[in-house]
């Protein structure tokens, strides 16, 4: 009967060491990071939608604040932060540089990043065109005290006749991507990008980033920040 036990008990030591060595395990996500070791401050605005689709503006720009989060050295600013802002300045989108630096001088933000919506297509495969815009904040603006910024968010903003002012270099950024999850470069991208950030025993696995566009949207906006944490200005300016 000892002996039983005994080989009763092996027995179930080996089954429990082969389980545990056969479950499937989390990978290791990409960790982003702000060029030079100075931390600033970037506030996220609404997206601006230009796909000819319905998108969820609000919705877009909140899963781009979602990964601009996780890169170290950012401190983010939610969107709704700078739509109260838009409210109160009485604009719905920025439409200057003028505008942006007002914008950011009013949350105390070293920059203003603002998502576009090109293309949007949520069923597998997803597609999403996007872009990010990133304007800073002059080191040399001053705004005066006695000037209301209503009145100068109105002056910032072009006439109807009137073209866009072009940005400072040094102060706008932009990055630019499709992502059709039926080429086969972006669906490998995405199961790297899931990996870490999916649970790998769920029922749909890596392959949720296709059926979930709100997921598959994250991938996209990460990229794209990636892109932007390597943008030649900005290493250089660290």
């Amino acid at each position: 009967m000892t002996m039983m036990r005994s080989m009763l008990a092996t027995t179930l030591l080996v089954i429990l060491i082969t389980g545990c060595s056969s479950e499937p395990q989390y990978g290791t996500e990409r960790q982003l990071a702000l060029p030079g070791t100075k931390r600033q401050v970037w506030a996220v605005a609404p997206a601006v939608n230009l796909s000819g689709q319905r998108v969820d503006a609000l919705l877009q720009a909140d899963l781009a604040y979602q990964q601009l989060q996780q890169v170290d050295g950012i401190t983010a600013i939610p969107v709704n932060r700078v739509a109260e802002v838009y409210a109160g300045l009485q604009i719905d989108r920025i439409s200057s540089q003028e505008q942006a630096e007002l914008v950011c001088e009013l949350l105390g933000a070293d920059g203003l990043l603002i998502p576009t919506v090109t293309a949007y297509d949520p069923y597998d495969p997803p597609k999403l065109g996007a872009s990010l815009q990133l304007f800073g904040k002059s080191a040399a603006r001053r705004t005066k005290k006695n000037l209301d910024p209503r009145d100068l968010a109105r002056r910032a903003t072009p006439g109807q006749d009137e073209s866009l002012p072009p940005a400072m270099p040094q102060q706008f950024l932009q990055v630019v991507g499709m992502f059709d999850a039926a080429n086969g470069s972006v669906r490998k991208a995405v199961l790297n990008y899931a990996k870490g950030r999916n649970d790998p025993v769920g029922p749909y696995g890596a392959d949720e980033y296709f059926v979930s566009m709100d997921r598959y949207s994250g991938f996209v906006y990460h990229v794209l920040i990636a892109e932007l944490m390597n943008h030649p200005r900005l290493r250089k300016g660290a």
